[in-house]
């Protein structure tokens, strides 16, 4: 069990990076399997895009905003590898904005270019995206966990990425960090919040999370798609 005055258990941030990688990867393979999606799926997949890329947006503001300034506090030498983090964001950003953009028209049509356009613009965002991913994890995270104490990371996860969300946001976040998560994982991603908490995410929202993430996976028409929907 990690202490206050531990370093930062960073763990957290690859849980998170994890989960975009897999579920943008995930849509952009579907989007591009014969037949392409329609009805319930289509709609499901474009919502889906839309919300993770308003968490990423989240995700990126809280860093800037929050974790970066306190470990420049923290480490002054660490400030042109935070540099570069926040530069990597601002590069990141139009690719996001044009793929959100993007799900949105998929989500509200049935023209095809859409679903083409949403493809090659999740294309163009992983291509930026999943480097700075990857690199934030491997290089930075460490730098983090020298700078500040667990006690200060957790201050503010809860002051900035937990207290000011509903239960239903909580919910959705967390179940979907859950997907295909090892045990280590899940224990870290649930002790974020306290019992009585967990419980009603895990198992007061996780059946209706699961339902709507088979509709999004699985093709309108079919006979689990409609059981998954019911």
């Amino acid at each position: 069990m990690t202490r206050p005055e531990d370093p930062a258990d960073t763990r957290m941030m690859a849980i998170i990076h994890n989960a975009l990688k897999r579920d943008l990867v995930r849509v952009h393979r579907v989007l591009t399997e014969t037949p392409a999606p329609r009805g319930r799926q289509r709609v499901a997949l474009g919502e889906h895009v839309t919300w993770m890329l308003e968490f990423l947006h989240a995700h990126h503001t809280s860093e800037d905003t929050h974790l970066w300034p306190l470990v420049r506090s923290r480490n002054p030498g660490s400030a042109e590898l935070l540099d570069s983090m926040e530069a990597d964001h601002a590069r990141i950003a139009p690719a996001a904005d044009a793929a959100a953009a993007a799900a949105q028209e998929y989500a509200t049509t049935t023209d095809d270019h859409a679903r083409v356009a949403l493809a090659e613009a999740l294309d163009r965002l992983l291509e930026v995206l999943v480097p700075h991913l990857d690199r934030e994890v491997a290089e930075a995270m460490p730098v983090v966990s020298a700078s500040i104490t667990n006690g200060e990371w957790d201050a503010m996860e809860q002051e900035h990425n937990i207290k000011s969300k509903t239960m239903r946001q909580l919910a959705a976040e967390g179940n979907w960090l859950l997907e295909d998560i090892d045990p280590e994982g899940y224990d870290v991603v649930v002790h974020k919040v306290p019992a009585v908490i967990r419980f009603v995410l895990v198992q007061g929202f996780g059946p209706g999370y699961r339902r709507r993430a088979r509709v999004r996976w699985t093709p309108d028409g079919s006979r689990t798609a409609a059981a998954a929907a019911s």
